[in-house]
């Protein structure tokens, strides 16, 4: 394991840590506004990243590229209109990444200009720092988007067509977590990953 190796992936922890707890806080503060207390009751309105981080999903992100946080638990039954209510609570995860990529890429931007001008160690470091922060919250968009259980995407797809009322459903959910590791061990998400981080990245001018 070389120190440059080390290096990256300290250099990386931040955003890390910003994006899987503000994640999983995002899923909370929806559904406690849509009238669910039980992500209150459980401790989860807040960012504080102990409340979030699933330890196996926090190394998987730091050293295979892909991970997850701890799950909040909700109750729809609480919800005025249910399968809005869980679409709206789905997509809160994934819009929160978005809105920390965009508001990270301002300053990012603004510390490589820095960094290019004076060549300064320092500068080269704390913009890295800033610009992993930026991709790390695009890859967690892109990968919770990815249409298969126990991700975001398949909740989401779920109340769009109202799947669950098609026995094949519960099925497929049940295989999900299988599904997905095929998936990520025969490529198809970094198919999928590479291309459209790079598209988003390039939007964000990065």
């Amino acid at each position: 394991m070389s120190l440059q190796f080390i290096m990256t992936k300290l250099l990386t922890l931040p955003g890390i840590i910003l994006g899987l707890s503000l994640h999983e806080f995002a899923h909370a503060w929806m559904s406690d506004r849509l009238g669910d207390p039980t992500p209150r009751r459980q401790g989860r309105l807040t960012i504080n990243p102990m409340a979030h981080i699933d330890w196996v999903g926090f190394i998987a992100l730091l050293f295979v590229g892909f991970g997850w946080g701890k799950p909040v638990m909700i109750d729809p039954s609480y919800y005025k209109n249910r399968r809005l209510g869980e679409f709206l609570t789905g997509i809160a995860g994934v819009t929160m990444n978005l809105i920390v990529a965009v508001i990270l890429s301002f300053p990012t931007r603004a510390i490589l200009n820095m960094y290019y001008s004076s060549g300064t160690p320092l500068l080269e470091n704390v913009a890295l720092i800033f610009y992993y922060a930026v991709m790390i919250n695009v890859v967690l968009m892109i990968f919770n988007l990815i249409p298969v259980p126990p991700l975001d995407g398949w909740g989401l797809v779920t109340q769009i067509f109202n799947l669950q009322k098609y026995r094949w459903w519960y099925k497929f959910y049940q295989y999900g977590q299988w599904i997905l590791l095929i998936l990520i061990f025969t490529n198809v998400t970094d198919m999928i990953l590479g291309p459209a981080v790079s598209a988003i990245m390039r939007l964000l001018g990065l």
